[in-house]
């Protein structure tokens, strides 16, 4: 029965042959890990990953981090196999933690899926799930200004470069210089609502009606706040209000408290959602999601957890019917680790950002991709190159580094800064026998 079955793969490509024959998977090993900052619209910590067969991994630490929150994970790795991807980060999860402290571990994860990507021969994407999408659509934040008409105008550039999905930074702060617009703590009133809503009215006027828009960074709101923004908005169907709620309670990060998210999202038709600084789905997302606390989740990659544990709240947030996009603003390694990560994601995938659309070099510092890497508001995820599919454009790099050295030896982290249980050798004490000994009884 099954002799047809064998015989009619005969003479095909072995999938072993796939596998990089400059590497032997069994015995590779991490080396070392190095990084160098680039000094852009935010800094863009960059780490490198290196093995003893010459195979390395680039990874993106969170944007306007600093790569020492890497760098402290060294002596965790050094010597294990970084194809043993989950084992890798069972190590460091205790060290990682939400808003730029999720940057560390989250591009371990991505250097490791670009190793493991290179040694296999495939793109990284294959390594957590299947394609369900050539493109990426992309979405871009776009700064304010207190003359609507300039700020439509800025919009209006937008819509030029092809993009066909649209953010606007919608601050309180612009209408200081307006009588009786904002209250004492900086929130609108009633009268600043109206002239809040005149900047989205003018933007609707460039864009149109049916084109996606959604909204940030309001200012410090709490919950009777946010809903009276979220209302005032209904008119002019945003896609999204993004992190409403600014003020936190019981010393809770506001983006954790989903039982005022779901407050907020009950009382309003304008769609609600948080996540940029989030990270995992315990202790993370699962709440929120869960819960049915907002209408959207908003992962960045570089703090999320990487590839695979971006990859996991997405899977969970289809399961609830909660939608996701994905903020991004740091360099292109950490944009097409996100790329790779949401062409696997379900049809609850709406967009995911791009910080540097006015930057003319953001996209020169890597090669290997298809330029111009945003093309008509999307990007093309690769399938013809392994890993993440993108090398540095070391002398580009080198031009816009923050401080001078590039991917230099970094010898003053080989020794446990951070660490949980770890005896560091033999010490002088009582063993359990009651000797005294210089020797490590506990491992």
């Amino acid at each position: 029965m099954f002799g047809p079955l064998f015989q009619a793969t005969e003479g095909t490509v072995s999938g072993q042959q796939t596998v990089n024959r400059n590497s032997a998977p069994s015995t590779l090993k991490i080396t070392d890990m190095r990084a160098c900052r680039v000094a852009a619209n935010y800094d863009y910590p960059i780490i490198r990953i290196y093995t003893n067969q010459g195979v390395y991994g680039l990874g993106d630490v969170r944007d306007a981090g600093v790569e020492g929150i890497a760098l402290v994970l060294k002596p965790h790795l050094v010597g294990k196999n970084p194809l043993n991807i989950e084992q890798n980060l069972r190590l460091i999860r205790m060290f990682a933690n939400h808003g730029r402290m999720g940057g560390g571990y989250s591009a371990v994860d991505m250097a490791l899926h670009d190793i493991a990507g290179k040694v296999y021969g495939v793109p990284a994407w294959r390594l957590i799930g299947s394609k369900n999408r050539d493109r990426i659509r992309i979405y871009a934040d776009t700064t304010s200004h207190p003359d609507p008409k300039v700020y439509a105008e800025r919009m209006r550039k937008r819509k030029e470069m092809g993009l066909t999905f649209f953010k606007m930074d919608l601050q309180s702060s612009m209408l200081r210089n307006r009588a009786g617009a904002l209250n004492e703590r900086g929130v609108c009133t009633a009268k600043g609502l109206g002239y809040l809503c005149e900047y989205i009215a003018a933007i609707r006027d460039v864009i149109g009606p049916g084109t996606p828009l959604a909204a940030d960074h309001f200012g410090r709101l709490n919950i009777n706040d946010s809903i009276q923004y979220a209302k005032a908005f209904e008119p002019y169907q945003l896609s999204w209000a993004e992190d409403l709620l600014q003020v936190g309670e019981r010393n809770q990060y506001p983006y954790l408290n989903w039982r005022a998210y779901k407050t907020i999202s009950e009382a309003t038709q304008t769609p609600v959602l948080t996540g940029e600084d989030i990270f995992g789905l315990e202790g993370g997302f699962k709440d929120l999601l869960d819960n049915r606390a907002v209408d959207a989740i908003h992962p960045d990659i570089a703090t999320s957890g990487g590839l695979l544990e971006t990859k996991r709240i997405a899977d969970h947030a289809e399961l609830c019917g909660v939608a996701i996009a994905m903020h991004h603003a740091g360099s292109p390694i950490g944009g097409f680790a996100g790329y790779h990560c949401a062409a696997t994601f379900g049809n609850h995938f709406l967009a995911m950002e791009n910080h540097a659309l006015d930057m003319p070099w953001w996209q020169d510092l890597v090669t290997g991709v298809r330029k111009p890497i945003i093309d008509k508001g999307h990007v093309n995820v690769p399938d013809d190159r392994p890993g993440l599919g993108l090398e540095l454009n070391d002398a580009v790099v080198k031009e816009h580094l923050r401080h001078p050295g590039y991917f230099e030896p970094t010898p003053m982290y080989d020794e446990f800064i951070v660490s949980g249980f770890h005896t560091g050798g033999p010490w002088p004490h009582y063993d359990e026998t009651g000797k005294w000994c210089n020797c490590v009884t506990y491992e």
